[in-house]
Order: structure tokens, then sequence, then C-alpha cells
């Protein structure tokens, strides 16, 4: 299993197995990363909610999200593969909204698990100017699923549209900007200019996923990765995701895991 990571350049390669042997939460919740994510999956299939829009997929299908998009995938029975976390830099070079390639010819395969190898060693290796190797590595890697995605690479985000999946979008980039808020599903419809109904609709729609349930997905799993992965006590946990007291946050929990918060912790 792969995990590597070199802090100096924010790359950081996992196995697809080592996170979903984390419970199906740390794969099926919603999250986002302050880095563009690669997700190249060689085995298995599922179904990736990205931006409030919920679409397959399969084997050698590689998934590019810029920098802080909220997403989760599911997991249909044993899935291999990649996720590859790239300098915060590359996203400049990179697309504005999510992108997904089906990747069927079977040499372009090999090379993309081929540059991600390379980078896997690089990073293993630890050697005088590896970063600058990792720089390069990264950038290739880059120019490769340019060249492969083509006029795909460069779609702009539609701005200010009005189909499901464009609100969607726009709900979920608002929500995960503003989330530890404690604001409502009825505080962002106002924001976004519909009624709290549309928007639910819409959501739905695009994801099969209301409003509600995706805001609650996020926040849970958030609360999820705190317990997991500080030692922050419980009443800051609920402060810090707005929670309007501990024992509010604890109920929440237990209703949405099945387990109070101090349960939680101790499991995992």
């Amino acid at each position: 299993m792969l995990d590597t990571i070199r802090p100096s350049t924010g790359l950081k390669i996992v196995s697809l197995a080592q996170i979903a042997a984390g419970g199906r939460w740390r794969t099926e919740a919603m999250r986002s990363y302050a880095q563009p994510v690669l997700y190249w999956f060689t085995r298995g299939q599922g179904r990736m909610t990205a931006q409030g829009v919920t679409r397959g997929y399969g084997p050698h299908n590689v998934i590019v999200l810029p920098p802080n998009t909220m997403h989760g995938f599911e997991v249909w029975g044993a899935v291999l593969g990649h996720a590859v976390f790239l300098p915060k830099g590359a996203a400049d070079e990179m697309p504005d909204t999510p992108l997904h390639l089906r990747i069927r010819d079977a040499a372009a395969q090999v090379e993309l698990t081929r540059q991600i190898e390379n980078i896997r060693a690089e990073l293993d290796r630890a050697e005088r100017r590896s970063d600058v190797a990792l720089g390069h590595h990264a950038g290739l890697l880059v120019v490769w699923l340019a060249r492969l995605a083509g006029e795909d690479w460069t779609v702009e985000a539609e701005i200010g549209g009005r189909n499901c999946e464009s609100l969607a979008g726009a709900y979920t980039a608002l929500l995960e900007e503003h989330f530890r808020g404690g604001y409502t599903v009825s505080n962002y419809a106002r924001a976004l200019g519909v009624t709290p109904a549309h928007l639910t609709r819409c959501c739905r729609k695009a994801s099969g996923r209301s409003a509600s349930d995706l805001l609650l997905d996020r926040l849970h799993y958030e609360a999820r990765r705190l317990l997991t992965d500080t030692r922050m006590p419980i009443k800051q946990v609920a402060e810090t995701l707005g929670f309007r007291s501990a024992a509010y946050f604890s109920r929440a929990f237990r209703a949405r895991t099945g387990h109070t918060p101090r349960d939680f912790r101790r499991r995992e």
C-alpha cells in the first residue's frame, strides 16, 4: 500500500485500498482538500459525487478535482488504484471544474500508471534535490493529462447558470466555504436566489441526494475527521462546526452515525 508524502512539495500518493480500509465514511462522506487531487481507478466500480453531481466510475477512469472541491465516492466491492494529491501550484495549469476521463487505450493506461509510479519512486528515494525532481514529475503528469483530455481540459465553469447541475455545483461550492458557520439549507438557498424546495429538487436531480443530506454529510465527515485525527475536545469540535452546544452536537452525531462522539473516538 502506498502512503508517501513530501511535505515541502505537498505531493502525496495514497492507495485507494488504504483509504477504503479506514471505513466507509473515509470514502463516501463529503470532504475536500486544499490541493488538486487525481483519482486513478484501475479496478472496480462505484459512484463519485463531486460539486453536487453524481457520476459512475469504473476501471481505468481518472477523475481530476480542483482544490476545495466537495466530493465523496462509493465503492462497490474491491476497488484498486491511487489518489494523487498534487502541489497547490499545479492548480494554475489544471481545469477549474471536475474532469472525468475514461481511458480506453491500453498504452495510455500503462503510461498513467507509470507516471504515478515515477512520482512514488522519487518520494521513496528522498535524495538530494528530490523536491526539484518531484516538481518536474508533477508537471509532466499535468501536461500528459492535458494532452489526453484535449479541449475538455480548458472548459470553464458555467457562471450564473440555472440548470440543476450548475445550481448544485454553486451550492456545494458555497457549502464548502461556509459549512462551519451553522447555516441551514434555507440560508444557502437565499444566498443563491432560489427557494429551499427548488434547491433540494436540483440536488436530488444532480446527485440523488437532498441539499440537507449533502450539508449533514459534509459536517459529519469533518466531525469524524476531527474526532479521529486530532485530540480536540468534543466541546471544541462542536464549536468549530457551528453547533450551538456540545449536547446538541452529540445528539446530531449519534443520529447520523449511530455512536456518540466519545464512543466513536474510542472505537477509531
